[in-house]
């Protein structure tokens, strides 16, 4: 152990080879205990201040986005140095000096070694021309490598990834966002085959199938093909088949950097080196040279050497408090780990393998929707060992944390797959790990709630900012993040604190209490919300939660008086923009009825613009592949032929599913048809917290699902049973009963309120479900307010509906009758007419499209919910 100096004494010299996440921890961890007595210089080769690898994948599909760790001022603190491009080649541990490449050499009293890992790049013929997925550099050639292909080939190229680990397919994910066709080749049978068992690794295959990638398991790529001019052309597998390929990106793994103790002084120092690689430490990380510390990804410890960001940083912390005088150990490694690609769910952690002897496993697989839930036990199935979530991963955080504990209930009742509920609420121990990233303890959190010993005059921490800040917990993967803001919001509900519900950090306000104080000041503008209400410039939370209030209070055109810029893109195109930046148009078919005719002038439509259609689950018909300017000219000739927007861009009414009902089916007992037709017209346009979705069934047979929506109706010999608060997506629920045998009057006057109800009171992005839910009372408040309006409000909630369908106005046409309207879908000012797609664009101060000026075609610009579009080579890869 090093004992710490006194300040009046020189200045003992630390220095940190590598410039990554480790060597910041460690470097902050010294800042954090004091740097009184030391004197810290970090040597890193690359350019960059210390960025999170954990989010490399930001950096793959946006190449301006900052990744830097920590704050830049930290650095400012003389006793602390870091200096880029100097990559440490050789340690003379004798002498107690590093050299770097550029000839410098560095005195050392403490050596940290934090160099990381590279790469895996395979031993294949053409492995020269695959990208690899390790720095800001290898993403930001790839970003490049796309855009470049794309438009040199002028088609949606092929981006295999070779690898299907966690990086695997956090880089096919990236080239699919870029506009690139992803496909993964994994040499097991099953993907994230590390982290995950057979069954699991099914289940994960099929999620990713079904979002577009095409995956290739149990082969491995003998050959990367190029063409004469060294383009790729495809991957050559070992059973002879040749995959397509433009572009090859290796993700296989990682080897730690341990050259430097390889390279070090010939046989006067020896350092003990892993089986397949790192430098060996001990249990407080020191290697076997005096004063020679190594942390991180080319540390071994008992034979492995592991990529994952939490035993990197307790590494970092066990060196900084060994030289502080502490007595810190190396626990050993934790391997949990969260997939981050948007829209699968993947978890893997503790004894996933059940290699424990005796372990049970306790499994819902549900292979036809790609969900597989395991809890491993021990055989009296009450300590908990590990765990895999494929599909549903959200019992991981309640459970993640209870590793090694008892459980508080039967493991059946955390696969919450199978049960369909949530999982039972956990009290998590004080000495439970709730970050496991930084090793921050439940009871760490709940000390800072209540009182924290490192804030001025020991005050408690009642934000999620300030609680992430001084405990550093939810600050690197933030998978933690919703179990910390519900021990927050639990420990101060004890404490009698009022938890709060401000909208976001220029709002103090709820949503409710914005939208209650908007409606009866009537106010009708950003500016005037903002100067009574807000401060600064609002954000992206607050922005379009304040364009949907007033939409909701208002149906004069959402676009107009400086509300366009406060919407999201879909909203400011009046269509959905889709992954390779053209839109999508969705004209209303109002209970799924449409005349020959106008199935007529669909077709026409999509076949003159080329456009492709499907029929949705919704019954209506998409036209994907419109470009911006197109949308008025489609636009006019739909509104020419009776039909108007579907708003399948909104916050609003989606559609309104019908069964054939009474007019044909001989089961049929209404007229689910008209009635479908009756509420999707009074309902159209109305703006809502979330999208709405309702269906209108015949008969009890229920073909048209409706009690899987925010309102369904099912027809009786004696009227409409209306059921609320169903709605499919991640987390189905079933729609509840309000109230039964209504005639049609009655029937819409409760859907009125309900409606009405839920817009007023509901949190933003909040389905009609959670919001039922979270509602004290649940469906009896429901019914309450609905239908026994024991609040008192039914009359002006049913007067603010008539209000909505007496002034709704469709968009599309509102658009096209005003010639200011339309210039938002002009991509040329000077000649509207003109269609160039080798121009970039980028959004003005309205968030209108305009040509980039030279300076712009250089940069991506970041900040703006419009991308870039059509972008040139060289606008691609640049720092903005």
């Amino acid at each position: 152990m090093t004992e710490q100096t006194s300040s009046t004494e020189t200045p003992r010299r630390i220095v940190v080879a590598g410039g990554g996440p480790a060597a910041h921890r460690f470097a902050d961890a010294m800042h954090a205990r004091g740097l009184d007595g030391w004197h810290v210089t970090v040597l890193t080769e690359e350019a960059h201040l210390p960025y999170d690898r954990v989010a490399l994948s930001k950096a793959l599909t946006d190449t301006g986005v900052d990744l830097t760790l920590g704050t830049a001022s930290m650095w400012e603190h003389g006793s602390l140095v870091l200096k880029t491009g100097e990559r440490v080649v050789k340690i003379n541990a004798g002498a107690k000096t590093v050299e770097t490449a550029a000839g410098n050499s560095y005195p050392y009293d403490e050596l940290v070694v934090a160099t990381g890992s590279d790469a895996v790049r395979l031993p294949i013929p053409g492995a020269d021309k695959a990208h690899v997925y390790r720095t800001l550099e290898d993403v930001w050639a790839i970003n490049k490598a796309i855009a470049e292909l794309t438009e040199r080939l002028g088609r949606k190229i092929n981006a295999v990834t070779i690898g299907g680990g966690l990086l695997g397919l956090e880089s096919a994910a990236g080239t699919e966002q870029l506009g690139a066709t992803p496909v993964v080749i994994n040499g097991a049978p099953w993907l994230m085959n590390t982290q995950l068992d057979e069954g699991a690794g099914q289940a994960l295959g099929r999620l990713i199938e079904a979002k577009g990638f095409e995956v290739h398991g149990g082969v491995f790529p003998s050959e990367v093909l190029t063409d004469d001019d060294g383009q790729v052309t495809g991957v050559l597998m070992a059973d002879e088949r040749i995959i397509p390929a433009d572009l090859v990106i290796v993700a296989v793994g990682v080897k730690p950097r341990d050259e430097l103790f390889r390279a070090a002084e010939g046989g006067e120092q020896v350092f003990s080196l892993g089986p397949r690689g790192g430098v060996v430490i001990n249990d407080y990380c020191a290697t076997e040279v005096p004063g020679i510390w190594a942390i991180g990804e080319v540390a071994n410890f008992g034979g492995m050497c592991l990529g994952l960001v939490a035993p990197a940083n307790t590494m970092a912390e066990i060196v900084a408090d060994r030289l502080h005088g502490g007595d810190a150990t190396f626990p050993g490694f934790d391997t949990a780990t969260k997939l981050k690609l948007s829209g699968v769910d993947v978890a893997s952690f503790g004894d996933a393998f059940a290699r424990t002897e005796h372990a049970l496993e306790i499994v819902y697989a549900d292979p036809a929707r790609g969900v597989y839930q395991k809890i491993v036990t021990t055989d009296d199935a009450k300590t908990l060992l590990g765990g895999i979530f494929v599909g549903d991963a959200s019992p991981y955080m309640s459970l993640r944390p209870l590793l090694g504990r008892e459980l508080p209930a039967e493991p059946g009742a955390f696969l919450s797959a199978a049960g369909g509920g949530e999982a039972p609420e956990t009290e998590l121990p004080d000495d439970a790990t709730l970050c496991s990233c930084n090793n921050v303890t439940a009871g760490t959190i709940r000390d800072a709630i209540n009182g924290c010993g490192a804030c001025e005059g020991n005050a408690p921490v009642q934000e999620l900012g300030e609680l992430k800040g001084c405990t550093r917990a939810g600050t690197q993967c933030g998978s933690c993040v919703p179990m910390l803001k519900k021990l927050l919001e639990t420990e101060l509900t004890k404490s009698g604190v009022e938890v709060s519900k401000a909208l976001c950090e220029h709002i103090e306000l709820s949503r409710q209490e914005l939208f209650d104080a908007i409606r009866v000041l009537e106010l009708t503008s950003f500016e005037e919300i903002m100067a009574k209400y807000g401060t600064g410039a609002g954000c992206d939370i607050c922005k379009p939660t304040i364009a949907n209030i007033l939409a909701s209070q208002n149906s004069a055109y959402v676009l107009d008086a400086g509300r366009g810029t406060l919407q999201d893109t879909n909203d400011r195109a009046l269509a959905n923009m889709q992954k390779d930046g053209t839109y999508s148009v969705v004209p209303r078919i109002a209970g799924g009825e449409i005349t020959p005719k106008k199935l007529g002038v669909i077709a026409a439509v999509a076949e003159k613009y080329g456009l492709y259609t499907k029929i949705t689950g919704g019954q209506r018909i998409d036209m994907f592949g419109a470009r911006l300017e197109q949308l008025p000219e489609i636009w006019k000739e739909l509104v020419d032929a009776g039909f108007e927007s579907g708003q399948a861009y909104g916050k609003s009414l989606r559609t309104v599913k019908s069964c054939v009902g009474s007019t044909w089916c001989r089961f049929g007992v209404q007229d689910s048809v008209a009635m479908a037709i009756k509420l999707e017209l009074r309902y159209r346009g109305l703006r809502s917290p979330h999208k709405l979705k309702m269906g209108v069934s015949g008969c009890a047979r229920e073909c048209a699902e409706a009690r899987g929506k925010d309102v369904g109706v099912i027809a009786t010999a004696d009227g409409w049973n209306l059921y609320v608060g169903g709605n499919g997506g991640a987390t189905p629920a079933h729609a509840q009963l309000l109230a039964k045998d209504l005639d049609d009057e009655t029937l819409i006057k409760y859907i009125d309120r309900y409606f009405m109800y839920y817009i007023r009171t509901a949190d933003r992005l909040q389905r009609t479900a959670r919001w039922q839910e979270e509602l004290d009372g649940g469906i009896k408040h429901v019914e309450d307010v609905v239908v026994k309006d024991t609040l008192g409000i039914a009359e002006e909630l049913e007067a603010a509906m008539a209000k909505h369908v007496d002034t709704y106005v469709d968009e599309w046409a509102d658009t096209l009758k005003d010639p200011e309207r339309l210039r938002r879908f002009r991509s040329f000012v000077n000649a509207p007419d003109q269609k160039d797609d080798s121009i970039t664009f980028v959004p003005d101060e309205r968030g209108q499209m305009r040509p980039a000026t030279p300076e712009e075609k250089g940069k991506v610009l970041i900040g703006s919910s419009i991308p870039v579009r059509a972008a040139t080579p060289e606008t691609i890869g640049n720092e903005a």
